[in-house]
């Protein structure tokens, strides 16, 4: 949304300071100048204000207003597709002889024939609007009026760029951070959990706001990237599919006499025999790990019903190394 306020004292008049024709009509029109530049909703899901104060006025304040919210867009991060500016183009008209002004002030404005206001990008025009005192204009007029109108765009867009010309990489740090991702259809069910209680888990561990739509795209957001990056982890260990040859990290989540479970990726458990906790001889499974110790485990292959096979022993305990590829 563009709030665009332009006060009575700002063109030395007195009255009440409020939303009238001129805050409607000339926020609307450098509000459709900028429009076409903005992200899309799916690539930048943030809701954008710029409100721009106009405190004086001699000269075009909406076309202003145009180059200000380019410029400002651009500062605060927002990913726009190209920089916009505007200019306010005049008319002196005497008899057959004629006069088109750039960038016109107040008296040009006020004893002119023509306001005529153009916008837009170094590639073409994204809004225009034209008052008139006269009760027309000629087709050579208006030919005049936009080649020099885009001769002045073109200017603008130049001086602006010494300024700034691509927008930040970055938002401010105390912008709010906002990530989406999608899964798969079948695997929203997974994330919610029964009643709600893996993605109520997600939010309270991650300290972030986690929204799924029912197409698998989720939007995860937070005040700071911590919390974004530890709700993700979460959100794909718990949606991803285990890989034969990978390796993971886990918790020992039961002992029994064949071997140990662990959790890993999530909620998943797999197995990790006895003959596959250590390379020496195994007597007893709690001999070499116990519950609620963290540990690498490699994925080594499916059972017959799906569950996975692990092992301890061709990983490297301290650094999470695969021994098999050393």
């Amino acid at each position: 949304m563009l709030h665009y306020n332009i006060p009575p004292f700002s063109v030395g008049e007195c009255g009440r300071i409020g939303t009238g024709r001129r805050e409607i009509g000339h926020g609307k029109l450098a509000w459709r100048a900028i429009n076409s530049s903005l992200p899309s909703k799916e690539s930048f899901p943030y809701t954008l204000r710029v409100v721009s104060e106009i405190t004086e006025s001699n000269g075009s304040s909406s076309m202003a207003t145009v180059c200000g919210t380019s410029l400002s867009l651009m500062d605060a991060g927002v990913p726009i597709k190209e920089p916009v500016a505007g200019i306010a183009m005049g008319l002196i008209k005497e008899g057959k002889e004629f006069a088109v002004l750039s960038d016109i002030i107040g008296d040009e404005d006020h004893l002119g024939d023509m306001d005529f206001k153009v916008a837009g990008t170094q590639n073409g025009i994204t809004s225009l609007q034209m008052d008139i005192k006269i009760t027309s204009i000629t087709k050579e007029i208006m030919e005049i009026a936009l080649n020099q109108a885009k001769d002045g765009r073109i200017h603008i867009l130049k001086e602006m760029s010494k300024a700034i010309n691509v927008p930040r990489k970055n938002l401010a740090e105390t912008a709010p951070k906002i990530f989406r991702m999608t899964v798969a259809l079948e695997k929203i069910r997974d994330v919610i959990g029964s009643g709600g209680k893996v993605i109520r888990e997600i939010c309270e561990v991650s300290g972030a706001k986690v929204d799924i739509d029912d197409d698998g795209s989720i939007t995860i957001s937070a005040v700071d990237s911590a919390s974004i990056d530890k709700a993700k982890k979460m959100i794909e260990d718990i949606v991803a599919e285990p890989e034969k040859g990978v390796v993971y990290k886990g918790k020992v989540v039961k002992t029994v006499d064949f071997g140990a479970f662990v959790n890993f990726l999530g909620a998943k458990d797999g197995l990790v025999h006895i003959s596959e906790l250590q390379n020496e001889r195994t007597e007893k499974t709690t001999d070499v790990c116990k519950e609620n110790d963290e540990v690498y485990v490699k994925v080594i292959g499916f059972d017959d019903r799906g569950k996975v096979k692990l092992s301890m022993k061709r990983v490297d305990q301290e650094t999470g190394n695969d021994l098999e590829k050393d």
